[in-house]
């Protein structure tokens, strides 16, 4: 069989600070709510993707939602996995081995730390690849930080260049009732925040929100059942780069310049077609070596751009339309927001930051300190 997907129904649950629903009860919000946005029932489900919560997924928050699916996914390679779970999900249908694939995700972290609450522990240990990087001490935000300082000596990319990817970002932001933080900022305030990472403040870095979100993919042979205009998956591609430091070759390079390649092709566009971008941003820098990776820059270019306004809604590649990690939320993982925006964008849905004319989107998400990647174009008729 070679049926195409298309996506029928995205949904948030409520997002921010929830204080009283656990990270179960936000995923069946975001379920239940995609699912009446596609038109559709949990008795239409028999695909099934969710990682990250529960001892053993995705069978535990499967039993939650009174799923039984005939398919299922729980890959696992962090802020890229529901970017990759969608184009499995996708090959899925294609082959015939599921009709109606629910992607959903549900986190409390920032309840967690502000509650206290035994969460189980951001920890990769130290055996195999990851012991050689650990006695180094290197965090999460310090192998960004590091890869930053690279490519600021390699290609003259400034400070500034990186803070006005956070100012854009809550530009965007402020025209998004669900974003967390919708309050302009400037490149000064950026620069002049708390350092938590040389060269990183404060507000290089992602927002910590709790957060929902769901998707629902269906064989295009159930379009004429949908209320809604299907947004069409046209090429996916997905790829790894490195696990330690050390054997990353380049970083200012990551596994992007690939999962990209592969998904243009496969969708036979190119870069400027695209309309609208929705990007990882867990940090300034992520966002800018991807634009570079996914070939709306060159190499060394990005930094000039952005400093254009090129990110803003108006701008020459509107990205982030909802304020993205930097603003709108980040609750632990945010591949999965990155699809619900582009859906909405491409249908026409995102109110006053509502890109005109929005027929094409790119979606890239990040895993690790670039060490996965996976890219899907979308479109609509």
């Amino acid at each position: 069989m070679t049926r195409r997907a298309v996506i029928a129904g995205v949904a948030l649950s409520d997002t921010g600070r929830v204080d009283d629903l656990s990270p179960y009860a936000l995923t069946a919000q975001a379920s239940r709510r995609a699912l009446a946005d596609a038109g559709l029932t949990p008795s239409d489900i028999d695909g099934f993707c969710s990682t990250g919560l529960g001892g053993l997924a995705p069978v535990d928050v499967a039993e939650y939602l009174g799923l039984q699916p005939r398919w299922f996914d729980s890959t696992a390679v962090g802020g890229s996995t529901w970017e990759v779970m969608a184009a499995h999900a996708a090959e899925a249908i294609a082959a015939g081995h599921a009709d109606v694939v629910l992607l959903t995700y549900g986190s409390t972290s920032r309840a967690d730390i502000r509650q206290k609450r035994r969460t189980a522990s951001l920890s990769w240990g130290t055996r195999g690849p990851h012991q050689w990087d650990a006695p180094f001490g290197h965090t999460l935000i310090s192998k960004y930080a590091m890869a930053a300082r690279r490519h600021m000596h390699e290609y003259g990319t400034t400070i500034e260049q990186l803070a006005e990817i956070a100012v854009s970002a809550r530009f965007n932001a402020k025209d998004n009732p669900e974003a967390y933080c919708r309050e302009p900022i400037t490149v000064d305030d950026v620069l002049s925040g708390p350092v938590i990472a040389d060269p990183f403040t404060k507000l290089h870095c992602c927002i910590r929100s709790d957060g929902g979100a769901a998707a629902v993919i269906v064989a295009e042979d159930r379009i004429p059942d949908l209320p809604k205009a299907p947004v069409r998956i046209l090429g996916t591609g997905e790829s790894l780069s490195h696990l330690a430091m050390s054997q990353w070759a380049d970083f200012t390079t990551g596994p992007a310049a690939v999962s990209g390649r592969l998904a243009f092709e496969r969708a036979g566009v190119q870069p400027e077609d695209i309309d609208v971008c929705e990007l990882y941003d867990a940090f300034t820098y992520m966002l800018l070596v991807t634009l570079e990776d996914l070939g709306f820059c060159k190499k060394g270019e990005a930094g000039p751009f952005v400093e254009s306004g090129a990110l803003r809604l108006g701008g020459a590649l509107p990205t982030n339309t909802d304020g993205g990690g930097l603003s709108a939320c980040h609750p632990g993982q945010r591949g999965l927001f990155l699809i619900v925006e582009a859906v909405r964008q491409l249908r026409g849905e995102a109110g006053p930051r509502q890109v005109l004319d929005a027929k094409l989107a790119c979606v890239s998400g990040t895993g690790g300190w670039f060490c996965s990647s996976g890219t899907m174009i979308l479109g609509v008729d």
